[in-house]
């Protein structure tokens, strides 16, 4: 059994085609259930962001994992196939380290990844589809990643998603302490723009939110108020930044909602981000006039010109991968000796407890133990050196080498271990 990874992000595929292959977290049960139902995928966990859907299987073929992905979201394989990555073991295990380690992210060194994992690792044991495998090499990961944030300065000064947001929001409007902002949401997306905002002290903050209570739980944190989804319509058009991250399937805002707004504002900006995926805003309304709206992969631009200073942090974080990896990958292989070194050990178990038997009548029949001690030794020695020595003598000129070479290792053997040395 080997581990794969396969899947979608950010540096193989635009947002557009991203959203086409998320899950939502309430689904992810039943998907997972669904994959391993498939007889070649025995493991699977999925982790699916705003910036990546991938897919960790214990499988010997990974194209059925590829074809269920297709198939789960309603695609054509080949729309999809151009933007999907299929990493080998070794590069799938290198994989889950960096990302777990930041190291994959749109930030360089941002954290938010790691609890991203973690919830999927617990999500897939959950599910029951979490295996031996993939669970020793998230434990791993997760401990990686805690080496490279202890040993590196990885996540120093990192430029957040939330932070470029309203380094974006201070181009557009002169201060955010003079504007009103919606925040669309109430998870751990929302509430970090929330609070890089409210940092800027603004004028008002309003939460919109499917549940009305958890919105407003969130909204007293920083002074405001919250609202109902449905009452969006009626209330858009009074802020003037809009951050929004929900988990809803289809768009919230539509195009025709924010002309609306747009008329009732009398053309006054309007600041959008949308940081949900699939998207939450339509796309079509970055095209009005007087509306400024972002996406995740607009955001990306912004905060790319923290990573140079990084540099020297991922260098040291990419060696400590590289150790781990080669740690992990040689536990996988030991993984694969195990039923022989099983076998080998109940094959001696037998040996000992048959002559342990016949020693026992020896003694039973009062031979002298001196004796029966002698026999027992020499009966085993005999026994446990039987199979290798007719290999040997059995073996033809191409093989034999092989073996000779396989038992000096195996009984750690030298030139002058023969009688009279």
């Amino acid at each position: 059994m080997a581990i794969f990874t396969l899947g979608i992000n950010h540096h193989s595929a635009p947002l557009a085609i991203r959203e086409q292959v998320a899950f939502h977290v309430e689904t992810l049960p039943q998907a997972l259930s669904a994959l391993t139902r498939q007889k070649p995928v025995r493991e699977a966990a999925i982790l699916s962001t705003c910036n990546r859907t991938e897919i960790y299987c214990a499988t010997e073929q990974p194209e059925a994992a590829a074809e269920w992905l297709a198939e789960y979201h309603s695609l054509e394989r080949e729309a999809i196939k151009p933007f999907l990555y299929t990493l080998s073991p070794r590069d799938s295990v290198r994989h889950a380290f960096r990302v777990a380690s930041g190291l994959d992210s749109m930030v360089v060194g941002e954290a938010q990844i790691l609890g991203q994992m973690k919830d999927a690792v617990r999500l897939a044991e959950n599910a029951g589809t979490l295996g031996m495998h993939l669970h020793k090499l998230f434990q791993r990961a997760f401990a990686v990643a805690k080496e490279v944030r202890t040993s590196t300065a990885i996540g120093a000064n990192t430029v957040s998603m939330a932070a470029a947001a309203v380094q974006l929001a201070e181009r557009i409007f002169e201060s955010v302490s003079s504007q009103k902002i919606l925040f669309i949401g109430a998870g751990e997306m929302i509430e970090l723009c929330a609070t890089h905002f409210c940092a800027r002290q603004p004028k008002q903050v309003t939460v919109a939110n499917r549940t009305v209570e958890r919105g407003r739980v969130l909204a007293d944190r920083f002074g405001g108020h919250a609202i109902r989804l449905d009452e969006l319509a009626d209330t858009l058009g009074q802020y003037d930044i809009v951050v929004s991250c929900t988990a809803s399937p289809l768009p919230i805002i539509g195009l025709g909602m924010v002309e609306r707004a747009i008329k009732a504002r009398r053309h006054r900006p309007m600041f959008m981000v949308d940081l949900a995926v699939p998207r939450d805003i339509e796309s079509e309304v970055g095209e009005l006039d007087d509306v400024f709206l972002y996406t995740v992969d607009d955001l990306a631009q912004v905060v790319a010109s923290g990573i140079e200073s990084r540099q020297a942090a991922v260098i040291q974080a990419e060696a400590i991968i590289d150790t781990q990896v080669d740690s992990f990958l040689h536990w996988m292989e030991s993984r694969d000796t195990v039923p022989l070194i099983r076998s080998l050990r109940d094959a001696a178990e037998r040996n000992r407890r048959h002559e342990l038997d016949h020693a026992m009548k020896r003694l039973t029949a009062g031979d002298p133990p001196e004796k029966v001690l002698e026999q027992l030794s020499l009966r085993l020695t005999n026994k446990f050196l039987h199979a290798p020595t007719q290999a040997l003598q059995l073996s033809d000129a191409e093989s034999r080498q092989e073996l000779q070479q396989a038992a000096s290792r195996l009984f750690h053997l030298h030139p002058d271990d023969s009688p009279g040395h």
